[in-house]
């Protein structure tokens, strides 16, 4: 029954991430050299003292790298690492499966952490500071509680909602991370090594090409190389040339910003159906049909980034980049 409840959990890796592109060494990992060389500091430093890591909270949007550098992590300190999402947490037996599994100085990690339930958190806290699990068991009136001492372990947590955390669960990581946008220069490396690992090779104007178009997101990046491939695939091309990119990203509508359909569409709503705004965010979402989340995680994260959008006490308003970008006169 344990078996079941962690198999359910933990997630399927060839169905979420393609292994083969992923790196496996902090040195391999390219971009976010700040988080790199710190995380790199602490494993050290963890190993030689012969203890487990602190608890590692990883939090910035989606696609940059969280994933990986917690895999990262497990191989760098030499251990195993179990994966769960947070919304699959639902009942104190299931994280009582998951914990009760672990090894000495395995890696926990946790994707989408602040969409676990609250009361689920309050059971991880004595499992984060102090090693011990406490659950109650039976129904009303015959519960008791049982104490399972567990084996030391770093929770590796992943956000793209750092502020939906409560405060006591942040504050017990020892490890806070943020990853930030990648360069084109280290998109542009991401996307050959990327080249090299798929064996289709690229050409340097190719690849920067790509980068430029990618919203400074790895995942971003490698899918769209995907795509590319393909288009140079069916050309019966050996490489993915300049021009082929471009003519692949034109065909997705992914132009030279990085902006695809609903990006355009989210600036166009604000500019001609709010007067470029400020628009509050349910108003926004109404309009273009695209959840509340989705807009906050996905879209505006790279808008604002690229000075295309502001976020202001009353709402969001296109900036006069944004009409710039558009081709759009502003009245």
């Amino acid at each position: 029954m344990e078996e079941n409840i962690i198999r359910n959990i933990t997630i399927d890796d060839d169905n979420t991430l393609d292994n083969t592109i992923r790196p496996e060494t902090i040195d391999e990992y390219v971009g976010q050299t700040d988080v790199k060389e710190n995380i790199r500091v602490f494993v050290s430093a963890a190993k030689m003292r012969k203890e487990s890591l602190d608890h590692v909270l990883l939090y910035g949007p989606p696609g940059l790298g969280k994933t990986t550098l917690a895999y990262i992590i497990a191989h760098e300190l030499g251990t195993n690492i179990k994966t769960a999402s947070g919304p699959s947490i639902e009942k104190s037996g299931d994280l009582a499966a998951i914990l009760s599994s672990l090894e000495p100085g395995d890696v926990l990690f946790i994707d989408e952490i602040h969409r676990m339930p609250r009361y689920i958190e309050e059971i991880l806290y004595p499992a984060m500071e102090d090693f011990s699990l406490d659950i109650i068991v039976g129904s009303e009136g015959n519960s008791r509680n049982i104490k399972i001492d567990l084996p030391p372990f770093t929770l590796v947590g992943a956000t793209t909602r750092a502020g939906d955390l409560s405060s006591p669960l942040r504050d017990r990581f020892g490890i806070v991370s943020k990853l930030q946008f990648y360069t084109i220069e280290e998109l542009t490396d991401i996307i050959k090594r990327t080249s090299r690992v798929l064996d289709m090779p690229i050409t340097n104007e190719a690849a920067i090409e790509l980068a430029t178009r990618s919203r400074g997101t790895p995942r971003i990046a490698n899918r769209l190389f995907k795509r590319v491939r393909d288009f140079a695939m069916v050309d019966k091309s050996n490489e993915i040339t300049k021009t082929i990119t471009k003519k692949a990203l034109d065909r997705l509508k992914v132009d030279k910003i990085g902006l695809d359909n609903t990006d355009r569409e989210l600036l166009l709503a604000i500019i001609n159906r709010f007067n470029g705004g400020p628009v509050g965010i349910d108003a926004l979402s109404s309009s273009i049909g695209e959840e509340v989340t989705t807009i906050e995680d996905v879209y505006e994260p790279y808008l604002l980034q690229i000075g295309l959008l502001k976020r202001t006490s009353r709402g969001r308003v296109a900036t006069d980049k944004a009409y710039e970008v558009l081709g759009i006169e502003k009245q």
